[in-house]
């Protein structure tokens, strides 16, 4: 039981304790809401990339005007508070899914929705049945719920999601569980009256909830992927290097041993697998880079910061600032934009690199630096990209530094930062896979895996 407790919580990292069950007033609420517009107008990079000014000043009025009750839960705090950063339309600037409140509410007894749904070519499709309804299949479409169009309910979602587009606002759903969204927006629900169409026919379902903990929280498995793993299919590599993050010296022993064991048995094709990846650290997805690039490289073409006051606050508490890039934040002006050039890396030496056919598996689901990684490997040639378009933008608003509302306690993620990808494009799109394979989350079957394969042996 403690393990799959531990497993549970893994997916809450950034989870914030606060006191038992935190009320705050509605003066309280009020002064953190303009806070926050006012900080992330001041310290974003540029918060109408992907929507217009009056458009977020609207949605700021919108929620001030409907702060009318005395006092406010966490829960409901939080939820009013996403409403306005998911307004800005940008994946690096959120504030994290009411975990405490959730787990409270799972710890409880709390029940949710027992079918766990993936979302392809617009149609919402049962990815997991916990219902005990075996008439239930997976790739089912469910139409509605409770009367409510999946339409309808994914617009209400997405006004607690952070991304650029539906498609990437769909996948962040994916990731944390439509269940849990669906608690987060309409609480608990005893029964669900499930509209569902299967082979041509169309059927209503009355399902009742299940508990969160036991029955859901227990047996599913998260999406994202950061186990590391070096397997040998013949003369085939493949290679998953977990999440950019963590130490350092650690990530390089793994990488380092890893190509000495790929290099030993002399494998003439590498599969290296960004797919359900967190992202994380360039100096660790650079690393990885430098055992397949038979050049010099860089993670980035153009690189460029925002300072502002609330950022250099941040600074001076949490970084050395005699370090080159953090010391450039403070010597500029607030407000002004400014380019940071990080230095081109090396290849590793001629004995220790990869050099076979070098293919990058990705799906919506490569997030962040891995989605920056695998466009990096694409626009240097160092390999060929398999597939399906990645969820997030490789030139896209990131960077991020937290900031703490004042009142409420509550953390913000904003981007203080712009990327542009190495080839230069600004396109607001994802990885387009240089090789497109749709990767279904509906079964167990490994669709982008098998089909590499079959295009790698019909090579052979």
């Amino acid at each position: 039981m403690r393990s799959k407790y531990i497993i549970f919580l893994a997916l809450f990292l950034s989870l914030q304790v606060f006191g038992q069950k935190p009320c705050f007033s509605n003066a309280q609420v009020l002064n953190d809401l303009q806070n926050l517009n006012e900080t992330l107008k001041e310290a974003h990079y540029n918060l109408y990339a992907y929507t217009s000014e009056d458009e977020f000043s609207n949605q700021y009025e919108k929620l001030r005007s409907s702060v009318v009750k005395d006092s406010f839960s966490l829960l409901e705090t939080i939820n009013l508070y996403q409403q306005l950063t998911s307004a800005a339309n940008n994946g690096h600037t959120w504030i994290d899914f009411p975990a405490q409140s959730y787990i409270e509410f799972a710890q409880n007894g709390g029940q949710v929705f027992p079918l766990e749904i993936a979302f392809e070519d617009d149609k919402a499709l049962v990815r997991k049945n916990w219902s005990g309804i075996d008439s239930i299949v997976h790739g089912a479409e469910v139409l509605s719920i409770n009367g409510k169009s999946i339409s309808g309910i994914k617009r209400k979602m997405y006004l607690q999601v952070s991304a650029e587009r539906p498609y990437f606002k769909d996948a962040k759903i994916e990731l944390f569980a439509f269940p849990r969204y669906y608690w987060q927006v309409y609480g608990q629900q005893d029964v669900f009256e499930v509209e569902i169409s299967s082979k041509g026919e169309n059927r209503i379902y009355r399902l009742p909830a299940i508990k969160a903990m036991e029955e859901f929280e227990y047996r599913r498995v998260d999406i994202l992927n950061s186990q590391r793993k070096l397997i040998f299919l013949g003369r085939t590599a493949y290679l998953n290097p977990g999440g950019f993050s963590g130490e350092e010296e650690k990530f390089q022993k793994f990488i380092d041993s890893s190509f000495v064991e790929i290099n030993k048995i002399k494998s003439r094709n590498l599969i290296i697998d960004l797919r359900n990846n967190p992202g994380g650290d360039d100096a660790l997805s650079d690393y990885l880079v430098s055992y397949i690039a038979d050049k010099n490289f860089k993670w980035n073409s153009e690189f460029s910061l925002k300072t502002s006051e609330v950022l250099k606050d941040h600074v001076r508490k949490s970084y050395d600032t005699t370090q080159g890039f953090w010391k450039s934040i403070l010597d500029h002006k607030n407000g002004e934009i400014y380019t940071y050039d990080f230095e081109e890396k090396q290849p590793q030496p001629l004995g220790r690199r990869f050099f076979g056919k070098v293919y990058v598996l990705v799906n919506r689901h490569s997030y962040s630096q891995s989605a920056v990684t695998a466009a990096q490997i694409q626009d240097y040639g160092f390999g060929t990209i398999v597939g399906e378009e990645t969820g997030e933008y490789p030139s896209l608003y990131a960077s991020i530094f937290q900031y703490t509302l004042p009142e409420t306690g509550i953390v913000v993620n904003i981007s203080k930062g712009y990327i542009v990808r190495v080839n230069g494009s600004r396109k607001a799109e994802g990885v387009i896979p240089d090789i497109k394979i749709k990767d279904h989350l509906l079964d167990e079957n490994d669709e982008i895996l098998e089909g590499l394969h079959e295009i790698i042996d019909g090579k052979s």
